[in-house]
């Protein structure tokens, strides 16, 4: 059934199913990135996307990573990596260092003050998820629910010119 005037049919739109289910998507990603931060920020001094760059720096031991994957990783763009990995090597946090294959390309390697502060963050960061991601979950919802994401993740990719 559809509204007659233009103000009931944009009451109907932006109350329909699909877009309540999106907003709550979003609400609940907004809410955990805030407690996640918080947390973060409180008990490392640093924020959440630095968590993120020194995770990626420390996944595979010493590889030293390209400002440009950071920045395709963390879906930033060249100015906001450069930005950002200026904060972090001014708090002695990653080092850059030049590619010894390419000129035009900077890479990064986390400190070793950056590995500690991860290590700790990784400690606040897996008990700020379990409080706030897995415990109001049972295992079942939860592996349904990472299940639906890597779905999605994998068809945008996909679906990306």
């Amino acid at each position: 059934m559809s509204a007659g005037t233009p103000r009931e049919a944009a009451a109907e739109a932006a109350n329909g199913r699909l877009v309540r289910e999106f907003g709550l998507l979003l609400r609940a990603a907004a809410r955990l990135e805030q407690r996640v931060n918080a947390a973060l920020r409180d008990e490392c001094g640093i924020s959440h996307v630095m968590f993120e760059v020194l995770m990626r720096l420390c996944r595979n031991g010493d590889e030293q990573v390209s400002q440009r994957a950071l920045a395709d990783d963390l879906v930033l763009t060249s100015g906001g990596i450069t930005r950002l990995v200026d904060r972090m090597e001014e708090a002695d946090l990653v080092r850059r260092l030049p590619c010894p294959d390419d000129r035009r390309v900077t890479l990064v390697e986390p400190t070793p003050h950056g590995v500690a502060v991860f290590l700790r963050a990784a400690d606040v960061h897996a008990r700020t998820l379990r409080r706030h991601f897995v415990a109001p979950m049972a295992d079942a919802g939860r592996a349904h629910v990472v299940g639906a994401l890597e779905r999605i993740d994998a068809a945008l990719l996909a679906d990306t010119p």
